[in-house]
């Protein structure tokens, strides 16, 4: 479903008019516009399929080195994504770690970043999207465990409530194996570089 351009620019004036503001001064006659075309494409994921991405996989069994079978994990680091909190409208941006342990099918990396961008785009909190890539990634690849951890800044910190600029937010999202702590030790190492 396309985001209602002309529905968003209606209610973007309501909201001028709405907090005092004449939505038809010069600096603000466009901003209407500016912003409907902005939410197209901050909410473009809303009712596109996030496993459409990972539907093109490898076997590797049957794959280009049929003797190659991965044993460890693989693991795709620092993918930058941004989106929408649904409590405020406000952006939160970050990045995800993604890991997974293949079981028949791999897919290849590109796929991982579009499904954390359809799922990105949509009005969301950072714990429910960590836990809707997990799950994508596990039913649409079995693979045998799968971790997921974002870190974001949320503007809805940085700018209202406690206005703390710094602050950032980490999230965990794990499935099958790698659901254990103990499991996943390795892998949270290589995403942020310490010990576990």
């Amino acid at each position: 479903m396309a985001v209602d351009r002309d529905r968003v620019a209606a209610a973007v004036r309501d909201i001028l008019v709405a907090i005092g503001e004449d939505p038809d001064r010069p600096g603000l006659k466009a901003t209407p516009q500016r912003v409907a075309d902005a939410y197209a494409d901050f909410f473009s994921g809303v009712g596109q399929d996030a496993a459409e991405p990972l539907a093109h996989t490898i076997s590797v069994s049957r794959g280009p080195a049929p003797d190659t079978l991965p044993s460890g994990a693989v693991l795709l680091r620092d993918i930058r994504f941004r989106s929408v909190c649904e409590h405020h409208l406000l952006p939160f941006a970050g990045r995800a770690h993604i890991a997974y342990l293949p079981g028949e099918q791999v897919v290849g990396l590109g796929a991982l970043p579009k499904v954390v961008d359809v799922l990105a785009a949509r009005p969301q909190v950072q714990e429910r999207l960590g836990e809707q890539i997990a799950d994508t990634i596990a039913a649409a690849l079995d693979a045998r465990g799968v971790l997921v951890v974002l870190a974001a800044h949320h503007e809805c910190v940085t700018m209202r409530g406690g206005r703390q600029p710094d602050a950032a937010t980490i999230t965990i999202a794990a499935r099958g194996e790698l659901a254990e702590p103990s499991a996943r030790a390795e892998i949270m190492m290589l995403v942020t570089g310490t010990p576990a």
